[in-house]
C-alpha cells in the first residue's frame, strides 16, 4: 500500500465520483473535498469509506463567485492527511496502474524532489487528444506542506523546491457529461479568466518576454505566456492555430479539431468578458 494520501475536489459529481473512487482504492488515506453538492455525492465517498470535508467554494467571494486557488489552499491547510505526500485528482480523471506504481517509488526515494509533474490524457470522442492539449503535465504528487496555488481560476501550482517528472498516465474525461456541460462549465470561468485579466492590468502585473520562452521553472514560464498571450489580438483564431496547426491537432482526427474549435469559442468568451468588464459603461 502506498503512503500517500489522495485529495479529490467535487461539486455534484455523483457520476464521475465512483470510478475515480475505485481508482484510488489502494490508498488508505482518501479525502473528498467537497464543494457543498446537492446530489449524492457526499453519501457515494461516505459509503465508499472515505473522508469528507466540505467548505463553500464561494468562501471568498468574488464577482463570479469564488477563489479557486484560495479554495485549494484552504484544503490543503486543514485537512488532516494521513501521510506527507498527497495525489490530487479530479472525479472526472482516473489514476492508471503503471502511474500508481511509479508513484509509489517515487515518494519511496523522492531524490530531494518535494512534487511532482504528471502526464494527463484527456479523451474526447472515444480518442486520445494526445496533439491538441496546450500541455499534458501537472503537478499532482507533492509535500502537502511544500505546495501552494496561485491565480483565481484555472490555479498554478507553485513548490517550494525542486519539481521532477513521474511515469504513468493520468486519464480524464473531460468531456462525461456531455458537450453542454462542458460549454456551461467555461463560460463560468471565462468570466473567472477575464477577471484575473483585469485584476493583473490594474497591479500592472510584471511581465518577461524574455521568462516567457526562457524560464527553467514550468510556472513561472506558464505564467508570462499567458501574460504574453493575452496581449495578442486575434486571440481565439491564434489559440485555434496553435493547438490545431503548431501542436499538430489534426492528428487528433475530428476529436482534435472539434476541441480546438471549442479552446477558440472559450478563448473568444475571454475576450468579450474582459471587454465588458473594462468598458466604462458597463456597470
Amino acid at each position: 500500500m502506498a503512503n500517500i494520501s489522495v485529495l479529490i475536489l467535487t461539486k455534484n459529481e455523483q457520476q464521475d465520483l465512483p470510478g475515480c473512487l475505485e481508482s484510488v482504492a489502494w490508498s488508505d488515506d482518501i479525502h473528498v473535498f467537497d464543494s457543498m453538492s446537492t446530489d449524492d455525492t457526499v453519501a457515494i465517498a461516505e459509503g465508499f469509506g472515505a473522508h469528507v470535508t466540505q467548505r463553500d467554494y464561494g468562501a471568498c467571494k468574488l464577482s463570479f463567485g469564488g477563489d479557486e486557488s484560495a479554495h485549494r489552499n484552504w484544503g490543503l491547510q486543514n485537512i488532516p492527511f494521513k501521510y506527507e505526500w498527497v495525489f490530487v485528482i479530479d472525479a472526472d480523471e482516473r489514476a492508471t496502474q503503471d502511474l500508481v506504481t511509479a508513484m509509489t517509488e517515487v515518494v519511496c526515494a523522492p531524490k530531494g524532489f518535494v512534487a511532482f509533474r504528471i502526464q494527463r490524457r484527456d479523451y474526447f470522442l472515444g480518442t486520445w487528444l494526445k496533439h491538441v492539449q496546450a500541455s499534458p503535465y501537472y503537478m499532482r504528487l507533492f509535500m502537502h506542506q511544500k505546495l501552494r496555488y496561485d491565480r483565481l481560476i484555472n490555479p498554478v501550482s507553485i513548490a517550494d523546491g525542486p519539481v521532477g517528472l513521474v511515469s504513468g498516465f493520468l486519464d480524464h474525461f473531460p468531456f462525461s457529461k456531455g458537450i453542454g456541460f462542458w460549454v456551461e462549465r467555461h463560460n463560468s470561468y471565462s468570466r473567472a479568466e477575464a477577471q484575473q485579466i483585469v485584476e493583473n492590468r490594474k497591479k500592472l502585473a510584471f511581465f518577461s518576454f524574455k521568462k516567457a520562452f526562457a524560464a527553467k521553472d514550468f510556472n513561472e514560464c506558464r505564467f508570462h505566456q499567458k501574460e504574453l498571450f493575452y496581449r495578442l489580438p486575434f486571440r481565439p483564431l491564434i489559440k485555434f492555430l496553435i493547438l490545431y496547426v503548431g501542436k499538430r491537432g489534426f492528428l487528433d482526427g475530428r476529436a482534435g479539431f472539434t476541441y480546438a474549435m471549442l479552446q477558440s469559442i472559450y478563448e473568444y468568451f475571454i475576450v468579450l468578458k474582459t471587454r465588458e468588464m473594462e468598458s466604462p459603461f458597463v456597470k
